[in-house]
């Protein structure tokens, strides 16, 4: 017959020491998790704070990338410090032609445009005399009047307009130190940047490298096609603002359909507001018929670039969807304005690229963990 010992007091319970092992391992938990809230609040702060220049890099490093190609192209037949050279001159040379090719003609049409309004207004008072009706509106609006009291006055505004573009002067001197800042951040980044690329990469293991590698190299072949595809929008956009100008007998057709193309590589908003400044040139054109017509076409231009022209331009260049397209333009234009429209396209972009090569890399990786005999493979090539 087999004895059960008799349980001693307090066998079967826990010893004392079981609930100070899991306090501590509770309480090792929620420091854990203490410290890593705060290091993330500590990191957001930190970025909000370095906000301006972290803005400044990221657009640093498009510029690198968008003058990849060129510099690239250039490098096969000369030296690439040489290639660099031309091309960042280019760079600085091509807005100073194209501001002395445009800005003078907008200034001289408008300061000519204000001083002649007043005799606009007459042949106004003149047409509505003319028409028994518009006549009788003009009666009982005074519409003429306030044409006429707005047309006096005008030309002694030019005076307020030049506080106005004093100030505008303070902020281009802002805006021109952030250029230089980029222009310079730029260059080295296209000088070096491969090089700094390279040597993180060496970091890790060989598989990881060259998945890495892969990406980067898929992300700025997008980024280059997505400038081209840019030009050749802002072309588009160009040639056809060209013709109509012509047409309607606007003077300086070609500078300010260079004008348009220009601004015509800020997504939604570029061509409407390269469309306001022309507009101004068509009221002394031939005005209204001319103005008119402008409205029109910039309106209907605009819409069809937006959601015809730009997606399927772009879903060809960086293989993005065009609901994609226009949904990020729309999220980084609302969060970060001008900026985030023009780098939208090629963050979504890389954001495609980067998931579909992580997933490639974890799926090579399951097939040779499943695959007999690959262990030992693997962690030779780790």
């Amino acid at each position: 017959m087999t004895t059960i010992p008799a349980q001693q007091p307090g066998d079967g319970d826990s010893s004392p020491s079981q609930p100070r092992a899991d306090d501590a391992i509770s309480t090792r938990s929620v420091l854990r998790i203490v410290l890593t809230v705060l290091l993330v609040l500590g990191v957001i702060l930190l970025v909000r704070l370095l906000w301006q220049p972290i803005t400044w890099i990221v657009i640093a490093a498009f510029v690198a990338v968008a003058l990849a190609g060129p510099v690239n192209l250039l490098s096969r037949v000369m030296r690439r410090s040489l290639a660099i050279t031309i091309v960042y001159l280019a760079v600085i040379l091509a807005p100073i032609g194209i501001g002395a090719l445009v800005l003078p003609p907008i200034v001289d049409q408008g300061v000519g445009f204000v001083n002649d309004l007043p005799g606009y207004t007459n042949d106004i008072q003149t047409e509505i005399d003319k028409n028994p009706k518009l006549s009788k509106l003009n009666t009982d609006f005074g519409v003429t009047t306030e044409l006429q009291r707005v047309a006096q006055d005008a030309p002694t505004k030019i005076g307020e307009a030049a506080t106005i573009i004093r100030d505008f002067g303070s902020a281009l001197v802002s805006s021109l130190f952030a250029a230089i800042t980029i222009y310079i951040l730029s260059i080295f980044m296209l000088a070096r940047g491969r090089v700094w690329i390279d040597g993180v990469l060496s970091l890790r293991s060989g598989r990881e490298s060259k998945a890495a590698s892969v990406a980067l190299d898929r992300i700025a072949h997008a980024v280059g096609n997505f400038i081209a595809g840019a030009f050749v929008q802002a072309t588009i956009a160009g040639v056809f603002a060209f013709v109509i100008l012509t047409i309607l007998g606007v003077p300086f057709a070609g500078a300010l359909a260079v004008l348009y193309a220009l601004f015509d590589l800020i997504p939604l908003v570029g061509a409407f507001i390269a469309g306001l400044l022309i507009l101004i040139v068509t009221l002394f054109a031939d005005f209204p018929t001319a103005s008119i017509i402008w409205v029109i076409y910039a309106a209907a231009y605009q819409t069809f670039e937006n959601y015809v022209v730009q997606p399927q331009i772009h879903k060809r260049s960086v293989a993005l969807e065009p609901f994609i397209v226009i949904v990020s333009v729309l999220f980084g234009g609302t969060l970060f304005g001008v900026v985030g429209a023009l780098l939208a396209i090629p963050v979504a972009a890389a954001i495609q690229i980067g998931a579909q090569e992580w997933w490639r890399y974890r799926l090579e990786q399951q097939d040779q963990l499943d695959t007999p005999g690959s262990g030992a493979a693997a962690a030779a090539n780790s």
